[in-house]
């Protein structure tokens, strides 16, 4: 069978995928979880500015 074939079954999962939806690579959701934690490291430090 050639990959172009329509009788072809569909390629296995990668192993080392996330399967987490959005997401396809573990760099994607490290990256995310990295921008989370900068953005509330900035916004307690806003507050507390704005409220002290």
């Amino acid at each position: 069978m050639t990959p172009t074939d329509p009788q072809a079954p569909p390629p296995a999962p990668d192993p080392e995928a996330p399967g987490v939806p959005g997401f396809r690579t573990w760099r994607g959701i490290y990256l995310f979880v990295l921008g989370c934690f900068l953005l509330v490291v900035v916004a307690l430090t806003l507050f507390a500015r704005a409220y002290a």
